[in-house]
């Protein structure tokens, strides 16, 4: 057996070992059992919000021991696949088996981050805020470009989006927008891309062709379930409607359906357009507000606030989280973990993967090292 075949299968099952480890397989298989009896019982759903924070729990539970078990599998076959080829001396199957041992090692890899998901919120779904920095034109194209780029990576893992507000920028591009991103660990993996974004290239907008720098914000908090009470006080709330803007039919644009909601003591701003019905935006609204709300309380109870609260200062120089080159040179640099990506198109078009899964890996890290330091 090769060198790099033998060095990918102990990668993997050495990975593997550790999200056994971290789900106490054991443990895990007695307690998924325990569900299943639950889900067959005919008075579950009696109180519904019980059960669905069974099925909930049921769910991920159940995704996450197939996922080990499907790697297991896959791991096998491409070994016994890589045995074969070499008996044969057949090279292209033994490329195939490489390139299967590869893709497994990227997901055990993944998995094992995601294993490391521990937060409060982070299997939550999530809400994704794009607000253009100072700059006119050009820094509202660069939300639009955000704000598509974040849609184009949860399309590559089968999350579902909505855009619940935007506000169109004057010539181009966005002021600011609101989408939900719907699916397991949604919250856990965006809440890494937090801060200010930083683009530098030929301006399209300048007939002169000179280079510019723009920056946006982008802010992300989890969707919080009745379960979890925020309470707020309608004395402490500002509401206005206006009209909703871009696609929707006559009946949304013409009348005053949008809902903005201000919460007066925060100054957290919320707004939803998504519904021709006031009433029902109204209720989306409130629950971004408890949302918002819910996500500043984390940020105080968490050890990762820290991190988080660095990037959300000023939308300009000395506060960005990551610089996009297009010119003169081309590179996307993580100025956190020093992550350097040379294709832009690629990360742009949604293949933020290896700078979550770093911002991910150092949020683990300083948690350790602060529990540990907590603990001396």
């Amino acid at each position: 057996m090769s060198a790099e075949i033998e060095a990918l299968n102990e990668q993997i099952k050495q990975s593997v070992a550790l999200l056994r480890r971290h789900l106490d397989w054991d443990v895990a298989l007695d307690r998924l059992a325990d569900l299943n009896n639950r889900v067959e019982d005919p008075d579950l759903w009696n109180d519904a919000a019980a059960a669905q924070e069974l099925m909930r729990e049921r769910t991920t539970l159940a995704g996450r021991m197939e996922g080990v078990q499907r790697l297991e599998t896959e791991v096998r076959d491409a070994m016994d696949l890589a045995e074969m080829a070499e008996a044969e001396g057949d090279q292209a199957m033994v490329a195939d088996a490489i390139a299967s041992l590869k893709a497994s090692a990227a997901d055990a890899k993944r998995r094992e981050l995601e294993s490391l998901l521990s937060g409060e919120a982070d299997f939550n779904d999530a809400f994704i805020e794009v607000n253009a920095g100072a700059g006119g034109t050009e820094a509202q194209d660069w939300a639009e470009m955000l704000l598509r780029m974040y849609s184009r990576w949860a399309e590559q893992h089968g999350y579902k989006i909505q855009l619940m507000e935007s506000s169109e920028g004057e010539q181009a591009g966005l002021k600011s927008a609101t989408m939900q991103v719907t699916g397991p660990n949604a919250y856990g993996w965006l809440k890494t891309e937090a801060g200010v974004h930083r683009l530098v290239r030929i301006s399209p907008f300048d007939s002169a062709a000179r280079r510019q720098t723009s920056f946006a914000s982008v802010w992300v908090y989890p969707v919080v379930d009745d379960t979890i009470e925020i309470e707020i006080n309608d004395a402490d709330l500002k509401v206005d409607t206006f009209r909703a803007s871009g696609a929707g039919g006559q009946h949304v644009n013409k009348t005053e359906s949008a809902i903005r909601i201000t919460h007066i003591p925060s100054g957290i701003v919320v707004a939803c357009q998504t519904d021709r019905s006031q009433h029902r935006n109204r209720a989306t609204a409130m629950g971004m507000l408890k949302a918002r709300m819910y996500e500043a309380e984390l940020q105080k109870r968490e050890a990762a606030a820290a991190i988080t609260e660095a990037g959300k200062t000023e939308i300009g120089w000395g506060h960005q989280i990551r610089s996009y080159v297009l010119a003169p040179y081309q590179m996307v640099k993580d100025l956190r973990t020093g992550v350097e990506k040379g294709n832009p198109d690629a990360v742009l078009d949604g293949g933020l993967d290896d700078f979550m899964a770093a911002s991910l890996a150092a949020r683990v890290s300083a948690t350790r090292s602060e529990a540990s330091a907590s603990a001396q």
